[in-house]
This record gives C-alpha cells, structure tokens and sequence, in this order.
C-alpha cells in the first residue's frame, strides 16, 4: 500500500492483538464517524441492479462479533434463497460456541494463540456443524442487565481465568478448568438450552438447525487472495482471528470480484470479511472506495468532499493488495454481508452491503463499496459453492 490513511493506534493495538480488548468495536464505531461528508447522499445516485433477500438489520453493541452477525445474516439468507421461511438466528449462540472451543485451543496452545472475541466466517459454519442453531428469542445473550452486547467484564474474566490455567500451578491440568471457564461465559451469556419450544414444537439446537434452517455446512467454501501462495490450493488464512486454523481457497485478486458477482447474478449473497479502517470507508456516509490520491496529499477541501458524489480510483495490483496486507495496513477489522449490487449516477458499480452496527448512518445499515475496495482491502469471504463460476470451481475441484 502507499500509506494511506496511517490507522489510528487505538485500531492498530485493538485488532492486532486479536480484539482482546472488547471496547475496539464501539473505538472503530467512533473512528469511523470522522469518515464523513456533509452531502453525501444527495450527491450520489445509487440504482440497484439486484438486491437480494436479506432480513433485518442488527446491532452487534459492545462486542467483536460481527464475523458472527454477518455468517448469521448470510445464512437466514440462504434460508430465503431455498425457499424457507427466514428465522433470525442466535449469533450469541454461535459466538458462545466459538468462545468455548477458543479457550480450548488457546490452553492447548499453551496461550500462544489469538483470544479475544474477534472470530472468522468460518465460526458459525463450524459451530453450525457441531451445536447446531438456536433462534435469537430463545437465546439473547442478554443474561446481565442490558439491552445490547457488552462484552468486556465477560473477557477480561475469561482472560484471567485461562491464563491461570495455562501457568498450570497444580502441575498437571485437571478437566475442571473447562467445566469453570464455560460457566463463566454462561453465567453473562445464559446457559444453552438442551431443549426448547419454537412455533408449538420442541427441538434441540441440533434438531432445530437440520429440520428447520435446513442448511449443510459442507456446501460453503471460504477463499482468501494471497499472492505469495500458490492459487486454487488451500492455505492457511493469515490472520490473528484464525484461532481454529482453518484453511482457505487461495484464488487470484480479480477472481474475488469475479466469484461474487457470479454469486449474486445467480441468487447467492457473500459473507465478506475486510479491513474498514480506511478512511475511504465511511459508516456514516455509508460509502467505500479507494481514492487516487493519499489522504496527507488531498487539500482540505478534497477531504472534506470525499464522500460527496462518484470519485475517480486507484487501479489496484495483486502487488498492492500483498504489500498492504504485509505492512499491517490490510488487517482483519470486521465482516459484513454483501447482498446485491448497485451502480452510481456513472454507471459504476459498487456492493450493496449489510453491516451489524444499528440503522445509523444514510443508509440505514447498509453501504455501498467499490469493486476496487473489495480487491485491495478483502481479507476472506465465504460463498455457497453453487454460486463459483464454474471455470474457478474446476481450478479448485470444488
């Protein structure tokens, strides 16, 4: 990258070290409200083009899980697309899962390893395939007196309490560490239950997530772009969050855009993961690009007017989109979900996006991102695999 925007050192320490503390989302929130201009959505003319499916918009609060709002969004969307009645899903539920077999990993590993409440798309597939699913009214997360996520007394307990565990004092680790730290979590997230009644029948998570969301975790394929790997292998996503190393599909910059677009053409929305920190991302505008200038050569009055009407970009290289990800200047910051797409009064197109942070901004919790941001900034992105044009799909063996 060219070293712009510098991010913030609130940012910089909040999501590279894993979002340990909880109060970066409402810091990046916050960060991101300077990212604005005064007439911006008179100045743009967004038409759509195809706006697919997608239930309401939700707020994450307090918390570093919009990897588990965005997969939960995408997949009440893949309820609609097969023809069932959408349900909003528990993303505490997922997120609580997830927060148990971290801490798990993280005394395996010794603490060597990513803790916090950060996560990837990924989480709630796996977490789907291993608890199954709840729905939200049965399952808040709200067992603590608030009316929104805030998750912060929650982990710095859970920190302390697995840190404890990994000095191992007794010498040889008893299986009561884990009985303890889930009760931790359980005692501000509430207890699972093991059953539990939706529209007159009962059901478990796991009856509930076969017989009534009705999605196999096996269908979706999650890729990342990196050019010092081989393409359509699998690799290692290179990210602090990647707490369950998972691997990913390694495709070329341009394919990434090419994949979602054959997506959303063939009825299929994106969960997408990127960097947000830019100042070319504006919550409160709620638009995204990458100008063609750096911020610290741009005058005042350039400043002021970024977000007011259509830009010219900068083309992006895979050499570009390496080196930003290389220099920390791409970093995991947030997933959102890509649900159609849209042109400007020019005739360029942009994503129609769904983001986790309230109905705030112009356009009430969606934005519109550039294809040129989506290459540069994307770190990882999960699509169901009928929607890989097939040319890709065959490269992959998918």
């Amino acid at each position: 990258m060219y070293n712009f925007p510098i991010k913030s050192i609130f940012i910089a320490t909040s999501f590279l070290l894993g979002m340990n503390s909880i109060s970066a989302q409402d810091g990046l929130v916050n960060s991101l409200k300077v990212n604005a201009s005064e007439k911006s959505k008179e100045s743009f003319k967004f038409t759509d083009v195809i706006n697919l499916a997608n239930t309401s918009i939700k707020n994450q609060g307090s918390s570093g899980t919009c990897w588990s709002y965005s997969a939960n969004s995408y997949l009440e969307s893949e309820m609609i697309r097969l023809g069932k009645q959408p349900v909003e899903l528990s993303q505490v539920f997922s997120a609580r899962n997830a927060y148990v077999e971290k801490g798990k990993n993280y005394v395996r590993m010794h603490g060597a390893v990513t803790l916090g409440d950060g996560g990837e798309l990924h989480d709630v597939t796996n977490m789907y395939r291993k608890y199954g699913a709840v729905p939200q009214e049965v399952y808040t997360g709200l067992n603590y007196g608030t009316d929104k996520n805030k998750f912060a007394e929650m982990a710095g307990i859970t920190e302390a309490l697995l840190a404890a565990v990994v000095k191992n004092p007794n010498g040889q680790l008893t299986p009561n560490w884990e009985k303890a730290y889930a009760a931790v979590i359980d005692s501000y997230l509430g207890e699972v239950p093991k059953n539990f009644n939706y529209k007159g029948k009962n059901y478990t998570p796991q009856s509930f997530a076969k017989e009534v969301v009705g999605i196999n975790p096996d269908e979706y394929v999650e890729f990342a772009s990196y050019s010092t790997e081989p393409y359509y292998t699998k690799t290692m996503m290179m990210v602090p969050d990647n707490w369950s190393f998972d691997l990913v599909y390694n495709v070329k910059m341009n394919d990434m855009t090419t994949i979602i677009d054959n997506a959303i053409k063939n009825g299929y929305t994106v969960a997408w993961a990127s960097d947000v920190s830019e100042k070319s991302f504006s919550w409160k505008n709620g638009v995204a690009y990458i100008p063609t200038k750096k911020i610290d050569d741009m005058s005042t009055e350039e400043k002021e007017n970024m977000f007011n009407g259509p830009k010219p970009e900068l083309e992006i290289t895979e050499e570009m989109r390496q080196k930003a990800f290389d220099n920390y200047e791409t970093t995991d910051d947030h997933a959102m979900h890509i649900v159609g797409i849209a042109k400007d009064q020019t005739g360029k197109e942009y994503y129609i996006v769904k983001n986790s942070w309230g109905a705030t901004n112009d356009y009430k919790g969606y934005l519109y991102v550039s294809k040129n941001f989506v290459k540069y900034k994307t770190t990882s992105f999960m699509v169901n695999k009928g929607g890989i044009p097939s040319e890709i799909a065959k490269k992959l063996g998918v």
